[in-house]
């Protein structure tokens, strides 16, 4: 019989621009917040994961070292954008397996490194090649959608309006300011019909975690949340079409997650997803069971992916208005549905939320919509 997860404790930095931090830098106080906010002491953990894309060798242990922590093991996982998720979903098996009590997640990226620009992909991949980098495959599915759905791009930049509305209420958000929809449209043309405030930002961040078995729980105080569902799919390769709006990793990841809770998407009060682009939130609408196929457009004019709706949609922000340190995203996510879950979000607080879904993918692999995909589900603790 599987064990259950929880999280007991979360932290995160501010998502920004930190030119001058190290990984250790960005990392140590994220990690020690979330320990701290646990009731637990450094010298309690029993066991690191730590999700990043570009942090180089040995992350976590680099990171640990700074606050305390050895000889216990640290798993590094690079999935893409879905390695903070990863990191998460490797935790929850090693508590589920029993062989581990309480374990520190982490989620970092610096992308400030990079100067600026798309993210670097694999130079060998055929399509990377031929130019598919991000924004390129986000805007060949925006033009499809807007084809298909006989839609303008007014509905892309109302995803990035609703996107910096919800930032505006996270201090841990790298964009506050509201925008309107003609601002969306005339900013920068980026990758036709996608616009600068379309795209998430480049920037540096980290989240961290802490993760306990059910034995651990009932001797802590500390604020709980179950994680209900913990489910990582990698892509399948095909060859000729692939329907880009019909991405299957995150359907069957999203099915598979449902079955395993016991609940589905008319059970949510609070989603966290993969919103890079501005498309990618109507996609997901659908592929997560928000709405039906074919009425993305309508669940968010009709106001059912926002506060007073169906369920509020990346109250966070998401990556848009957040910022997008890659690594750190997913464990960014479970934080912000953790805080929401307990409580603790502030004025962005998702009133009376007990049920939270989190998603992040990660991509950049020729013949695949995406070549790992990470679905949590999380459920208030019955008292």
């Amino acid at each position: 019989m599987m064990i259950d997860s929880f999280i007991i404790g979360a932290g995160m930095i501010p998502m920004g621009k930190h030119k001058l931090s190290s990984y250790s830098g960005l990392g140590v106080p994220a990690a020690l917040r979330a320990v701290q906010t646990a009731g637990l002491k450094t010298s309690d953990i029993q066991s690191v994961y730590c999700g990043h894309a570009f942090g180089g060798m040995l992350t976590a242990q680099r990171i640990c070292k700074e606050i305390g922590i050895g000889t216990i093991p640290m798993t590094n996982v690079d999935n893409a954008c879905s390695g903070g998720a990863s990191a998460l979903n490797a935790a929850v098996k090693d508590i589920a397996a029993g062989r581990i009590d309480i374990a520190l997640v982490i989620g970092i990226d610096k992308l400030t490194q990079f100067g600026g620009g798309t993210l670097p992909l694999v130079a060998e991949d055929p399509e990377v090649q031929a130019g598919m980098v991000m924004p390129a495959l986000y805007a060949m599915r925006a033009r499809r959608f807007l084809h298909d759905r006989n839609e303008t791009a007014e509905i892309l930049a109302n995803v990035s309006v609703k996107a910096r509305r919800h930032g505006k209420q996270n201090p841990y958000a790298q964009f506050r300011k509201e925008v309107t929809a003609e601002e969306v449209l005339a900013s920068r043309p980026i990758s036709d019909p996608i616009t600068l405030l379309q795209c998430c930002p480049t920037g540096d961040g980290a989240a961290a975690v802490v993760v306990v078995s059910a034995a651990y729980l009932r001797q802590s105080s500390a604020a709980s949340v179950r994680i209900a569902a913990s489910i990582l799919h990698s892509g399948q390769a095909t060859s000729g079409f692939r329907n880009m709006l019909h991405p299957d990793i995150t359907y069957h990841s999203a099915r598979e997650a449902y079955e395993r809770a016991g609940f589905g998407p008319e059970d949510l009060d609070v989603v966290e997803l993969h919103d890079a682009f501005s498309i990618a939130e109507l996609v997901y609408y659908e592929a997560l069971g928000l709405c039906p196929e074919g009425h993305a457009a309508d669940f968010l004019r009709d106001g059912k992916s926002t506060y007073g709706g169906q369920v509020v949609v990346n109250p966070s922000g998401g990556l848009l208005a957040k910022g997008h340190p890659v690594g750190a995203s997913g464990v960014a996510q479970a934080v912000e549905v953790f805080w929401h879950l307990t409580g603790q979000a502030g004025t962005r607080q998702v009133e009376g939320a007990r049920r939270a879904l989190t998603h992040v993918t990660g991509g950049g692999i020729a013949g695949m919509d995406h070549g790992a995909c990470t679905v949590h589900l999380f459920e208030t603790v019955a008292s």
